[in-house]
């Protein structure tokens, strides 16, 4: 039996990773997707259109970023806000912030189709390119892209709400829909209508919208919890949406001018052919971009709900799963694409002789380093954001976004040539990662001893040691010596001895009820996680497990006539308790009572 007692830590973590690790394929498959079908427009560009075409998607990367920015600025805010509401029970708050997500994705889909349209149509992009061929394919990109703002907005927070919902799965139908039409698109307006770089995007747009309109059945179904859009609104939450989005967003901003600025310089002392490398090299790693990506979802999700439930303990396993699994895997992830370099970059270009070729190679090699380092920072500046550690947020961002990467290469490039983008990547997260530390060792005033201490957690956050007592059931055994430490706990803590006794009895009787119809259901292995809080006057008891969806509120009402005594507990517990809440969230029965 694996038990947390005071500040004694669960060595397994063995619940939150598991559950990390259940959610992690789908949200690395839904950050995939986009990079996916940047891949496949990028190799209809290179075969059939040319190698400027690739210029100008790489023109339009910064600007993609800062749309992205954007998007994540919503899907950030948004689902942190609503995580928080789910961590304190308040449903209808939490559909009231669901709807305003999706009215702020709508305008701003909007506002962007109406700006890409103006660039696009009357030439204003000469700010970005000089050369008239590139800036013309870059302006049929625009145009074809615009058509599908909207539904990329939108699409993106219904992907995060449906995995909250645990119908993730849907998801992946529309992702696997949208890769399947961009491809056939694709090769229709390009390879076989040659429409150029109009046709690469508006492959990508008509996609999008299949994608989203996939997604977006469930919430008209009468199985969703929460509605597409409610009939009253909550406009007063587009200041918290904004104020926690837009920290988190600040990064994509940032990444914005140091894509401007690196392709400046590029053009300044490599030309084209560089950003034409950068370009094809970003855009195959966009797949194993995908990863840490879809590791900070999953994170954001259990960290905004642990905030919400001022729950320490899951608030800082999260943070050390991310060291000890995610960390490892990204970095072995990593070692096989330097392995791949070569073939990689002949996906792209073929002749060895051409510049664009070995820069493209050096790309595949230095690049991937970067990574694991960046999945640490884009992890903290989840945990800042949702924590509202607005001066560390900014301070992350601004040095990956926009001061290490430029700074490095502008430093760099006139002697390294074309390598030094790639060198400044990585100097760009061994400079983050210092700066997470020195962050840690100024509000505490000495170097961090644990990783509460580098998470710089509040000491005031939760509940303290002493009121507080947390333990985990694997096996039916477990659940009457367990028992006996939740009484015996009440009993040091002062209790009176009716709700130390309930409080035993309840715990016994649910987690009962949990292994004997959860844990037999399936051949999987399953956790029950336990705590009990005492603060103040209260007494709160939650039990959360990772077995199918069990609402005790409808067994209680179950009778049988043969068997009187059938559910009598469950019955009885309702009957006792002050207050029981039960909500299933990611996949997790919580169950929340107090006496």
């Amino acid at each position: 039996m694996k038990v947390t007692i005071g500040n004694k830590m669960n060595k397994d973590l063995k619940l939150t990773s598991r559950l990390l690790f259940r959610l992690l394929p789908m949200q690395i498959f839904l950050a995939l997707v986009s990079s996916i079908n940047c891949i496949i427009s990028g190799l209809f560009a290179t075969n059939f259109v040319g190698t400027d075409a690739m210029t100008a998607i790489g023109l339009y990367s910064p600007i993609n970023m800062f749309v992205f920015g954007i998007s994540t600025m919503l899907v950030g805010g948004t689902t942190i806000l609503c995580g928080k509401y789910i961590g304190r029970n308040e449903q209808d708050k939490v559909q009231n912030a669901f709807t305003v997500g999706n009215i702020l994705a709508i305008v701003s889909g909007l506002v962007f189709t109406a700006l890409y349209l103006f660039m696009g149509l009357s030439d204003s992009t000469g700010f970005l390119t000089k050369d008239a061929i590139v800036r013309g394919l870059f302006n049929e990109y625009l145009i074809g892209q615009a058509v599908g703002l909207v539904p990329l907005f939108l699409g993106n927070v219904l992907a995060s709400f449906l995995s909250i919902e645990n119908r993730a799965y849907l998801s992946t139908i529309a992702s696997i829909i949208y890769i399947i039409v961009n491809l056939i698109l694709n090769y229709v307006f390009v390879a076989h209508f040659n429409m150029g770089a109009f046709g690469l995007a508006l492959a990508s747009s008509i996609g999008l919208w299949v994608f989203f309109m996939v997604q977006a059945r469930y919430f008209f179904g009468k199985r969703a919890e929460l509605k597409l859009f409610s009939s009253h609104p909550a406009f007063g939450e587009i200041g918290q949406i904004l104020k926690i989005g837009v920290p988190g967003a600040a990064t994509y901003g940032y990444q914005t001018v140091r894509g401007f600025i690196v392709n400046a310089l590029l053009t300044l002392y490599v030309g084209n052919v560089g950003i034409s490398a950068l370009a094809a090299s970003d855009n195959l790693l966009r797949l194993a971009w995908a990863i840490p990506q879809g590791m900070v979802a999953v994170s954001r999700m259990l960290m905004s709900i642990s905030i919400g439930e001022e729950d320490r303990q899951t608030l800082t396993d999260v943070m050390r799963n991310m060291f000890k699994r995610f960390l490892p895997l990204m970095a072995a992830i990593d070692a096989l694409i330097i392995i791949m370099a070569v073939p990689l970059t002949r996906l792209y270009f073929r002749d060895s002789s051409d510049p664009v070729y070995m820069m493209t190679v050096w790309g595949f090699r230095i690049l991937p380093l970067c990574m694991p380092l960046s999945l640490i920072c884009l992890h903290f500046i989840c945990y800042a954001q949702a924590s509202d550690k607005q001066v560390l947020v900014h301070l992350l961002s601004v040095f990956d976004g926009v001061i290490c990467v430029a700074g490095y290469t502008a430093l760099l490039i006139p002697s390294v040539g074309m390598n030094s983008v790639y060198i400044a990547n990585v100097l760009n997260g061994v400079t983050t990662t210092l700066v997470i530390v020195i962050y840690a060792v100024i509000m505490k005033k000495r170097i961090p001893k644990n990783m509460e201490e580098l998470m710089v957690v509040p000491d005031d956050f939760g509940v303290s040691d002493d009121e507080r007592i947390d333990l985990t059931i694997d096996r039916i055994e477990e659940v009457v010596t367990v028992s006996e430490r939740i009484k015996s706990f009440c009993d040091r803590r002062g209790l009176d001895d009716r709700r130390s006794y309930l409080a035993s009895l309840f715990l016994e009787e649910m987690a009962g009820n949990v292994v004997e119809h959860g844990f037999s259901k399936d051949k999987k292995a399953h956790t029950i996680d336990i705590r009990v809080v005492h603060k103040g006057d209260e007494v709160i008891l939650r039990i959360k497990d990772d077995c199918r969806p069990f609402d005790p509120s409808v067994r209680k009402e179950m009778r049988d006539p043969e068997d009187p005594a059938k559910n009598i507990g469950i019955r009885m517990i309702y009957k006792m308790a002050k207050q029981m809440e039960y909500q299933n969230m990611l996949g997790l029965n919580v169950l929340t009572v107090h006496i």
